[in-house]
């Protein structure tokens, strides 16, 4: 009796089992039905991985503290030798040799000048590390009110057609509604969180390369200080 009571048991939930995987709905699905909100949640979602994967590379490659480069330009300048010294900086793409090419091409005007073009061009190799940070920042800020959009979108449709149903109302029809508002309401959280996260990183780690490139200004323009050989 026991037996057969686990097999009639065991076999319910199979049963049950099974009309979950009937019922359930893929990721893809939901997406689709989601309605045209969604493709643009889509697109946006996208465009924030791109940036974020490619700002990501160029800020590190840019953060790359390389002492022996600082020490080399030190020991060129301290002999006098600045052809050497600026070549240098040509071999070495990064911004910090861009900042200091500019500042040994200043070398024989007051210190205050080589100072602030030094700074100059520190300041635009942080607006190119910049670049597409700020549609990042837009992207986490419209898709949640893209989602909210779809929402009231789909809440609009669901009561339209409440009222044009009258007392002939169709819980599937109605139900389209208010499934499109629920679907676009979290896939417009899902991208503003990832945006806001790909963001905050994205501007914690400029904000290295920032404190680096101050760090190594101030470093040369000791350098220039310091009597020759």
């Amino acid at each position: 009796m026991n037996l057969m009571s686990f097999l009639l048991d065991a076999a319910t939930v199979v049963e049950t089992a099974a009309e979950q995987n009937e019922n359930s709905i893929s990721l893809w699905e939901m997406t689709v039905n989601g309605g045209w909100i969604m493709l643009i949640l889509g697109i946006f979602s996208m465009v924030a991985v791109y940036i974020f994967i490619e700002r990501f590379i160029n800020i590190n490659r840019a953060a790359k503290n390389d002492d022996g480069f600082m020490e080399s330009i030190r020991n060129s300048m301290k002999e006098g030798n600045l052809a050497e010294a600026k070549e240098l900086c040509k071999q070495t793409d990064t911004p910090l040799s861009r900042m200091i090419e500019k500042g040994i091409s200043r070398i024989g005007k007051p210190l205050n000048d080589i100072q602030t073009a030094v700074e100059n061009v520190g300041n635009l190799e942080v607006s190119r590390l910049e670049k597409g940070v700020a549609l990042l920042a837009m992207i986490s800020g419209a898709g949640p009110m893209l989602g909210f959009l779809g929402t009231v979108i789909g809440m609009i449709r669901a009561f339209f057609q409440m009222a044009s149903a009258g007392n002939n109302i169709d819980i599937a029809t109605l139900s389209e509604g208010i499934y499109q508002a629920m679907v676009t309401t979290v896939g417009g959280l899902i991208v503003g969180i990832i945006a806001f996260i790909f963001y905050n990183i994205l501007v914690a780690q400029i904000d290295k390369v920032v404190n680096m490139l101050e760090a190594k200004s101030i470093e040369f323009m000791d350098v220039l200080n310091e009597p020759a050989k």
